[in-house]
């Protein structure tokens, strides 16, 4: 089995997760510092091959989709879409699209009892909701 991409897209900053190869445990990756999504998915790109090339590799990619409680999108929704489909023109790798809501508190509070800190929590919390969203993808699939 191969590792699975967890992305958490914002307006400045990207959260990368990755599975272990038998896609069962998620992991914060890195936090990536970008602008705009064409910028944001070369980088993306970029730690794409890097991943690819290590034992494992990669089978497919999570990405984050912002919506509403009631599942309506939000005005990140639109921000997201356009990221996805700068990246699908850049890998052949298959992309799912996750709903992402209420991921980022979850990190937060789980990053809250590590880290007391908030300005260091603030530097982890991007990775940290991508393995927030990549698990729950992960334990979906695992429990089909």
């Amino acid at each position: 089995m191969a590792r699975v991409l967890g992305i958490d897209v914002g307006q400045r900053r990207i959260g990368l997760a990755v599975s272990d190869p038998t896609q069962t445990l998620a992991r914060p990756l890195a936090t990536i510092s970008v602008r705009g999504s064409e910028e944001a998915a070369a980088r993306v790109r970029a730690e794409i091959d890097r991943l690819a090339l290590e034992e494992g590799g990669l089978a497919s990619i999570v990405v984050g989709r912002p919506s509403r409680l009631d599942g309506s999108p939000t005005h990140e929704t639109a921000h997201v879409e356009s990221f996805i489909r700068a990246l699908s023109a850049l890998t052949a790798l298959p992309i799912i699209r996750v709903d992402e809501r209420l991921t980022s508190r979850e990190a937060e509070s789980r990053l809250a009892i590590r880290e007391r800190d908030w300005r260091r929590r603030k530097h982890k919390l991007d990775a940290a909701a991508a393995a927030v969203i990549l698990q729950d993808h992960l334990d979906q699939e695992r429990g089909r």
